[in-house]
């Protein structure tokens, strides 16, 4: 129970990664907003957490909405007094597209919820934790975000960006008691590439990627870190970027 009397946010929390995470940290005494675009599903994570005996709110949120995303802080603090986590977890693929196949309106789209999403989260979170003199922030980037053929270029991109982002909040706080770090999942078993249709390019470079992947991780085993993240364990670590994926990059 190291987050007993806690508060804590996930974004994306209705599927995959996110509804682990939201699990995983009222596990561990957490009191949990559930937030995705799908308010059935939120409801149904929010559900799973009542019906093991811990507290959760359930919302719908567009996380490129900037008042939506405030709105979600606000009604987590409200209900449960404090914000003491967020992860900005929410977070779509795209499909594979190499540059010179990449729409426009998927780089923008792409961008606005990996990216975006995750900046909007920080700037409305942080003068609540402010306020508090401390808190958690943490962003599910990926081993995309450290290596450039690992997805397509939307989705690199974006994660590059979370992973810079990632730092600056780091820096830009660290004497105030905010944390910020940064996951880097690598192949995870969820739903975030359900009806996958990359181009001839995209699939070479995944069949490639492929011949050197471990198994595919559990979202559990990234939530596991995340709670991990959220402790006062790990006190000392800020501005840090966890790789956890079995050993992917390591090959």
């Amino acid at each position: 129970m190291r987050l007993a009397g806690k508060s804590a946010v996930v974004t994306g929390g209705g599927s995959g990664i996110g509804r682990a995470m939201a699990l995983g940290l009222a596990a561990e005494g957490a009191r949990v907003t559930v937030a995705d675009r799908d308010r059935d599903r939120a409801s149904s994570v929010a559900a799973e957490v009542g019906a093991a005996g811990g507290e959760a709110l359930a919302l719908e949120v567009d996380v490129t909405d900037s008042e939506a995303v405030r709105g979600m802080l606000v009604a987590a603090r409200d209900r449960f007094g404090s914000v003491d986590v967020l992860c900005n977890n929410a977070g779509i693929m795209d499909q594979l597209f190499p540059v010179h196949e990449l729409e426009p309106a998927v780089w923008e789209r792409v961008l606005a919820v990996n990216l975006t999403g995750p900046y909007l989260g920080c700037r409305h979170a942080v003068p609540i934790m402010l306020e508090q003199a401390g808190g958690v922030i943490i962003n599910t980037a990926s081993v995309a975000g450290l290596h450039g053929g690992r997805a397509g270029a939307a989705y690199t991109a974006s994660k590059w960006g979370v992973i810079g982002l990632t730092q600056n909040v780091a820096s830009a706080y660290w004497d105030t008691g905010i944390r910020c770090n940064a996951i880097c999942p690598g192949s995870v078993d969820t739903d975030i590439g359900g009806g996958l249709k990359a181009s001839e390019l995209g699939w070479k470079l995944r069949m490639r990627d492929d011949a050197h992947r471990p198994r595919r991780g559990k979202p559990e085993e990234i939530a596991s870190v995340a709670a991990f993240l959220a402790s006062d364990d790990a006190v000392y670590v800020n501005g840090a970027t966890i790789v956890v994926d079995g050993g992917y990059t390591a090959f």
